[in-house]
């Protein structure tokens, strides 16, 4: 597989040094002020740059009909636009707030955890997730994603970041050095305390699972999820 990289920070480095270990090419790779390659010839791009760029990179590869596999968080109120794009173009397209096998698997661990304590009121809900300095949004996509399974099942108005007012959904952002990425999920009550966890290890994970979602997204049309890649049923 002919790979672009849009963004080439960190996770574009271990996407590629990964991608190289699985025989595939990188023929392009850009950053907010260079570019090496050739774009057209790539057969998927995977996209992990920047809120301000991710809309303009995801228009670029939809307009030239390369499918796209988009890990930028922070720019989901241009989703439904992106979507409309890639119809339009009869293209190609995933996001995900985390493309790591093991985040979308505690992302079911979640719902289901969610379902199950939707009846007990006594406990309280609330999200915590940790990373590293460099991470530029807050809260990170995949704390937004596990508050959005949350409130489907629960008597909460909305997530807020430190909310205080118990109608909303807590969730705490922390930045510490070199934390790849940690997210807590816990219930308190004035008996006890519930918590499910999933704490990133490496980057690794999150690129393996991009390269994994690039290799089936080929030959498909459509906007699809990490559940469609996966396999996994709602």
């Amino acid at each position: 597989m002919k790979i672009a990289l849009l963004g080439y920070g960190k996770m574009g480095k271990t996407i590629e040094k990964l991608a190289l270990e699985k025989g595939h090419t990188i023929v392009y790779k850009s950053t907010s002020n260079s570019e090496e390659g050739e774009f057209q010839e790539a057969e998927a791009v995977i996209e992990f740059s920047s809120p301000e760029a991710a809309v303009d990179n995801i228009s670029k590869a939809l307009n030239a009909g390369i499918p796209v596999i988009c890990g930028t968080t922070g720019w989901l109120e241009k989703y439904d636009e992106m979507v409309n794009l890639c119809e339009k173009r009869n293209g190609s397209f995933i996001s995900a707030s985390n493309f790591s096998v093991g985040v979308n698997l505690f992302f079911n661990i979640n719902e289901y955890v969610a379902k199950l304590m939707e009846t007990w009121k006594d406990y309280t809900v609330s999200v915590e997730e940790i990373h590293h300095l460099q991470k530029k949004d807050a809260p990170s996509g995949t704390a937004i994603t596990l508050a959005e399974d949350i409130l489907k099942h629960s008597e909460k108005e909305r997530w807020k970041l430190d909310a205080s007012d118990k109608k909303f959904l807590n969730i705490t952002a922390k930045r510490e050095e070199d934390v790849k990425g940690t997210h807590i999920v816990s219930y308190d009550s004035a008996i006890d305390s519930i918590s499910i966890k999933h704490e990133a290890h490496s980057r690794e994970g999150f690129a393996l699972g991009a390269i994994l979602a690039a290799q089936w997204l080929q030959n498909k049309k459509g906007v699809f999820t990490m559940k469609d890649v996966l396999g996994i049923k709602n």
